[in-house]
């Protein structure tokens, strides 16, 4: 074939599938280089796939010293010696039980081995690192030795671009990433989100496989054309293809009956059969029309999740919490909701508060209809959870990211603050989350000055379609990273005359001062059913907080 076919089984690989023609890459022009990956000119190419491998990964920003293809010829005869790779025990940092082979050839499997042995001695602080095999395997396909193959790997996980993130390597920052995809479903797969906590007993638990769907069930023809988009737009398109991944898995196999009995298993298998149903360029497609958040915004959830994770001590591998039982059956009472509707908003709100446990903060039963002590033991407390009942026995709330103080900002003015993770919600009559439209709908939103739309907002038909286009939240609150404060999001409204919570898909929530009437305000534009009637009285109100 060429010179890069030392490790490769052609006999399992799809010859037919390559091209021999002679192709160049000459363009450096980003965007035009994302496109090329994105349509896949180099994918039947292997020497042409193989050299644009070799330049894209020597041009990642690493260490000062980063060991090359000369540390492993000097270090591999030393640690593997004239021993069988094969018999070797891999460091603990890797899962010994997940080695994918990707159609190599008996050398390339044992030379998986060596490599990770040889890298565990040349990065001493690794401590958690499952993609690796994966990404070594692949990169044997387009290498001319192990050497060459060591040097490689050696710099993308020697890059030193905070800005670009490559592949996790500590306990922390992989959980911290599940964390994040598991917010990422929540948001952008509600349906297939809607069937985990059906089927599962442990949310997080499913979503921690979400870099093993990729980097070890995936195929050889789908993983490599993944990592020609990854190698150029980073650490986002891995997100991508695995929301994709679970979108697909949950239209194939709707109201099909559960083929093991873990819905794990089912969902690795189906990625390992996954070319039964759909194509590497159809999975690409269907990644790339996901309208995700900037990978800036997704960068300060992860690092919220990683600070979450830091501040409950879970920096190593240990047994993961149940979700579930965040939500103590024992230690919880609510006059509103049982502890299974209790677990069903658990199963919404952001991964980091998952690990919390819900902590009564204010109810109408002991406080009284008192909006001033509403704010007095709300205030401090961030995030919360609004529970209504009304005397029609509704019930619906709202997840509200931000702390009530803020309200203060606008002086005596009723000023809108919030963050796009806020959220509306109704579990009696029918169970419905309200996303916030302007997420969801982004081509709703319209320009206009701050003022206009702040009155738009305060009228009787609030609606966060009239939100202007430059005030869509970074996805976590703005003073958290000093962020510009116009780009805050509009979410949440108190004065001492009322409480306006709205947004979620048109939906619209006001509670007068007395906390014993409210309204709702409905955009039909979805055809949702309304939050609840356009008019009620309260029976109860609570507000929960997160205990740690």
């Amino acid at each position: 074939m060429d010179e890069y076919s030392r490790f490769v089984d052609w006999d399992k690989m799809d010859v037919s599938a390559q091209s021999q023609d002679t192709k160049e890459l000459t363009c450096t022009d980003f965007h035009e280089l994302k496109q090329l990956a994105r349509q896949g000119y180099w994918a039947k190419n292997h020497s042409l796939r193989a050299k644009v491998y070799h330049k894209l990964i020597s041009n990642i920003p690493c260490r000062t010293v980063t060991p090359d293809a000369n540390v492993y010829r000097d270090i591999v005869v030393k640690i593997i010696g004239k021993r069988n790779s094969s018999s070797l025990p891999l460091p603990e940092f890797v899962d010994n039980s997940l080695i994918p082979t990707y159609c190599l050839n008996a050398e390339g499997v044992g030379a998986i081995r060596k490599i990770i042995l040889c890298i565990a001695n040349q990065f001493p602080d690794i401590s958690f690192c499952p993609a690796l095999p994966s990404v070594i395997a692949l990169l044997l396909h387009y290498s001319k030795d192990e050497a060459e193959c060591f040097e490689q790997v050696c710099r993308i996980l020697a890059c030193n671009d905070p800005s670009k993130r490559l592949i996790d390597q500590t306990f922390l920052a992989f959980e911290s990433s599940c964390m994040t995809f598991g917010d990422l479903v929540n948001k952008y797969c509600q349906a297939a989100h809607k069937l985990m906590v059906a089927v599962s007993e442990d949310v997080l638990e499913v979503y921690s496989d979400w870099q093993r769907w990729l980097f070890g069930e995936l195929p050889m023809a789908y993983i490599a054309r993944v990592f020609d988009v990854f190698l150029v737009e980073g650490y986002k398109v891995l997100y991508r293809v695995a929301l994709a991944l679970l979108k697909f898995f949950h239209k194939v196999r709707a109201g099909q009956p559960m083929e093991s009995d873990s819905i794990q298993q089912d969902i690795r298998a189906f990625v390992r059969d996954i070319a039964k149903s759909v194509t590497p360029e159809r999975l690409l497609e269907k990644a790339f029309a996901i309208r995700l958040f900037s990978r800036k915004e997704i960068q300060l959830l992860q690092m919220a999740n990683e600070k979450a994770l830091q501040q409950k001590g879970i920096t190593v591998k240990q047994k993961r919490q149940n979700v579930h039982l965040a939500v103590h059956a024992e230690n919880f009472k609510s006059e509103i909701v049982s502890v299974k509707e209790m677990r069903d908003i658990w199963s919404w709100i952001p991964e980091r508060f998952a690990l919390c446990q819900p902590l009564l903060l204010f109810t109408t039963l002991e406080h009284g209809c008192s909006l001033s002590r509403f704010y007095s033991h709300s205030e401090g407390h961030e995030p919360t959870l609004l529970l209504i009942k009304t005397t029609a026995k509704e019930v619906c709330g709202a997840y509200l990211s931000t702390d009530w103080s803020e309200r203060r900002r606008g002086g005596n003015k009723l000023s809108f603050f919030g963050t796009g993770e806020c959220f509306v919600f109704r579990l009696q009559p029918e169970v419905e989350r309200y996303e916030w439209v302007i997420i969801k709908h982004p081509e709703l939103a319209s320009t206009g000055s701050e003022t206009e739309n702040h009155a738009q907002l305060a009228s009787s038909t609030l609606s966060s379609s009239s939100i202007p286009s430059d005030r869509l939240s970074p996805f976590l609150a703005a003073r958290h990273f000093n962020l510009p404060s116009k780009t805050a999001s509009m979410f949440m409204a108190g004065s001492s005359e009322c409480i306006i919570v709205g947004g979620g898909d048109g939906q619209a929530l006001y509670l007068d001062a007395d906390l014993n009437h409210g309204r709702t305000s409905h955009c039909n534009t979805f055809n949702n059913q309304p939050l609840c009637s356009e008019s009620f009285q309260i029976s109860i109100l609570e507000v929960w907080g997160f205990r740690d």
